[in-house]
């Protein structure tokens, strides 16, 4: 169980908006705007995932074109149902710590000398 510190430690490093106040404060079994958006968000997620695949594999030029369109909406789709979450407080993420984003860029940056061009 996290102490109070490791709490604060945890709350301090969460980037979020203030939510709108916008949702009940008991949650019944009918959804809100809140669960309408996450629904929207989890089911674009969920189509990007098999687009990217159908459309990496699609053997004829228009069907690639058509379903490229497709998944360039709907990846526009996510994007703005997040930025909206997020604008209301509904999407949290959290800041990941200097140490070890430093450590991530130095393990990639020597990949680049391994690039053939």
């Amino acid at each position: 169980m996290p102490t109070q510190q490791m709490t604060q430690q945890m709350q301090s490093r969460e980037i979020a908006n203030p939510q709108t106040g916008q949702l009940p404060k008991v949650k019944g079994p009918e959804m809100n705007d809140r669960d309408f958006l996450n629904d929207g968000l989890s089911t674009c997620k969920y189509l990007t995932d098999s687009l990217n695949v159908a459309v990496r594999e699609a053997s004829h030029q228009q069907l690639y074109d058509d379903m490229l369109q497709i998944l360039t909406e709907t990846h526009h789709s996510a994007r703005e149902m997040y930025q909206l979450m997020f604008r209301n407080g509904w999407y949290k993420l959290e800041a990941e710590e200097q140490q070890k984003v430093q450590q991530a860029q130095q393990q990639f940056s020597g990949y680049s000398s391994q690039y053939p061009y």
